[in-house]
């Protein structure tokens, strides 16, 4: 398994945003689901190694990450795009892009092909040159996944990676997806149950800092497609569904 957390529990002063969870991940597409606050922000941010469990062990790539002699190995093999996340303004998309491999000790003389690739990726060959400040939103979200990728990840963490782009670029975000998931962990924290449904190969719902529903899309669907609960389209109802079960069982 290229992820795997046993018992992590995740504090902030009075409030468990993690409680005691275990989850193990291997090569594919992971959809994190859940209602605001369920934890899934807290989850990725352990994940990534920016934030600190306050109890559990996480293990990832074979490498503990309470281990401080581990954590430059594992985030030099890890691509992570928090929801909101820092830029210069002043650089250019080529030049903000490089300054994360640089950061990843991406090496030098594959930095220029690697930044190239990573922007193409996301569609944005052509504003390359571009200053970050002259960017909309959609095309720094854009800008996000390119810096999460440059590196070719082993894992990847995506938190509303899909926030701010239009249906066509989400789209092909879906396709960019399902290509990574042939080698790499990645994990899409989301609140678009669609985009689910159509890139992930599993999906793990959390609610109230614990693990409510483990499975398929597929499976997802099934659920809801017996349901009367709310909801559009089957998964959608398979969704809610799996929470109103889970939350009658934590009675």
């Amino acid at each position: 398994m290229s992820l795997r957390v046993t018992g992590l529990c995740v504090r902030h002063r009075r409030t468990v945003a993690l409680d005691s969870v275990d989850l193990e991940l291997g090569t594919g597409v992971h959809g994190l689901l859940g209602p605001n606050g369920a934890g899934k922000t807290s989850l990725i941010r352990v994940l990534a190694t920016v934030g600190r469990p306050s109890g559990g062990s996480v293990e990832l790539l074979g490498r503990d990450s309470a281990d401080r002699h581990e954590l430059s190995e594992i985030r030099r093999r890890l691509g992570y795009l928090p929801q909101d996340f820092g830029f210069y303004p002043a650089f250019t998309v080529r030049e903000f892009v490089a300054y994360v491999a640089w950061l990843k000790e991406v090496p030098a003389e594959r930095v220029p092909a690697a930044v190239e690739r990573a922007v193409r990726r996301v569609g944005l060959a052509d504003r390359a040159d571009a200053k970050m400040r002259s960017l909309s939103g959609g095309m720094v979200r854009r800008v996000g996944i390119a810096q999460a990728v440059v590196n070719d990840p082993s894992v990847l963490l995506l938190d509303e990676p899909t926030a701010g782009l239009d249906p066509e670029q989400r789209l092909e975000f879906r396709e960019l997806l399902r290509e990574l998931g042939t080698s790499a962990t990645v994990v899409v924290s989301t609140h678009l149950v669609e985009d689910v449904a159509a890139a992930c190969t599993e999906v793990t719902l959390l609610d109230e800092g614990r693990i409510a529903y483990r499975g398929t899309p597929a499976s997802l669907t099934e659920l809801g497609e017996t349901s009367d609960g709310p909801g559009d389209h089957p998964i959608e109802r398979g969704y809610t569904s799996a929470l109103r079960a889970h939350r009658e069982t934590a009675r």
